[in-house]
């Protein structure tokens, strides 16, 4: 919540969605998106504009699609081709195979493409032009075609062809210099997270380019470079940097900006406090029994209380000692100061207010097998209103003779295709 945000609302306070939302059409509801990417940054960019609405046509090699699907922490999926990786960002999507090495798979996709309105691809720079399907090619196939390339470093410039992981991009992008605590060796986050931001950042520049071709006609070349999206998305680490030319340094769970803010530790486990406003610190005080920090010479002023940051810490550690980090959650949050519990995956999943807002989805398995699949909804709503739940991820190729009559292909062309190992 930023300082200025006024406290959320309760379930029970929560506005009713506007009436006849429900028959509101999907806020990406007719847009065809061919989706030619693999593992994550793509796949993800897909998936956000599968959950609201768009028809998602994943583009896949015969016999192992996506990498995603042999990725993941269960290998009996992986070796069945439903990876975890894979079925966590592919719902709603239908996959149709084409070889892109051959000919007619090339002319397929062509076809395709004439009638899409976007397409997403995260080859390396190059590789589509040499396919003969670059964006030269196909504006003249669709000039209303948004197409999309997600790349680590961009489509131009002296790093453009190199191969980039997301661990490759959180060391160059400085992220990695960051985390950790002082003193420390230098640490990635754990979790994907520059292939996260780079997957966002495609997803919101297609919703973009749509929202100008529907005033102009015009369709548009994207270029999204995840070492660019990470940096963006550093915020006041590159910003304090380019305006004051301070270089900024690891802190651990320390917030730079102000104390205290950060991890506490408390009777069963720790607690985030962000007491960024003078109010806040003097309601902390009262509520922990420390009032006469307020007027402690060290901790009277802000600046003051980041320069004894750990002084700080040491006294405010003492008074959280006596209660659980969910009592002082509950204590501190009700009287507007800035406090949370510091929880597993497992318990952030688990939380109420997810379940009050729907985000995490039971979808049955793909292949019918005896067990729930759970995924993540969109992270916002429309209307007052959580998304429709997607399709369950497809099988390898699943869509394939679907799609391709829907192009216009007979039975006995997609017989001839299929023979001749173009799909």
């Amino acid at each position: 919540m930023t300082e200025t945000q006024a406290a959320p609302q309760t379930p029970e306070s929560d506005p009713a969605p506007p009436q006849g939302a429900a028959d509101t059409p999907a806020l990406l509801d007719g847009i065809r998106v061919l989706d030619l990417t693999n593992v994550l940054a793509g796949p993800l960019a897909g998936y956000q504009l599968a959950l609201h609405g768009a028809d998602v046509i994943k583009v896949e090699m015969p016999g192992s699609g996506d990498l995603a699907r042999q990725l993941g922490a269960d290998r009996a999926l992986g070796d069945d081709l439903l990876g975890a990786s894979f079925l966590a960002q592919n719902a709603g999507k239908r996959s149709l195979t084409l070889n892109l090495k051959d000919e007619r798979g090339r002319a397929a996709l062509l076809r395709a493409a004439h009638d899409a309105d976007v397409l997403i691809e995260n080859f390396r720079p190059g590789v589509m032009d040499r396919l003969g399907l670059g964006w030269d090619v196909l504006k003249q196939e669709n000039p209303r075609l948004v197409y999309c390339a997600v790349s680590g470093f961009g489509q131009t410039g002296p790093m453009r062809t190199r191969p980039a992981y997301d661990q490759i991009v959180q060391g160059l992008s400085g992220m990695m210099s960051v985390t950790g605590t002082p003193g420390g060796d230098p640490l990635r986050a754990g979790f994907p997270v520059a292939d996260t931001l780079g997957g966002m950042a495609a997803a919101y520049a297609v919703a973009a380019a749509l929202v100008r071709r529907e005033r102009t006609g015009r369709g548009a070349f994207l270029d999204v470079s995840m070492l660019e999206a990470a940096l963006t998305a550093m915020g006041w680490v590159t910003s304090n940097y380019l305006i004051t030319g301070r270089p900024p340094r690891p802190m651990g769970n320390e917030n730079f900006t102000a104390a205290p803010s950060g991890t506490f530790r408390t009777a069963d486990g720790h607690l985030n406090i962000a007491a960024n406003r003078q109010q806040q610190f003097a309601t902390l005080c009262r509520l922990t029994g420390r009032e006469d920090l307020l007027t402690d010479p060290r901790f009277a002023h802000p600046a003051g209380r980041k320069d004894h940051r750990e002084q700080l810490r040491d006294e405010l550690e003492k008074a959280l000692a006596p209660r659980t980090a969910k009592e002082w959650e509950e204590i501190l949050s009700d009287a507007g100061v800035p406090a949370a519990r510091v929880l597993s995956v497992p318990d952030a999943l688990g939380l109420e207010q997810l379940a009050a807002r729907d985000f995490v989805r039971a979808l049955p398995f793909p292949d019918g097998r005896d067990r729930p699949l759970r995924v993540l909804a969109s992270p916002f709503r429309v209307d007052g209103r959580a998304v429709d739940t997607p399709a369950p991820p497809p099988l390898l190729g699943e869509h394939t003779h679907t799609v391709l009559a829907e192009l216009g292909y007979s039975d006995d062309e997609i017989t001839v295709l299929k023979e001749q190992g173009s799909i």
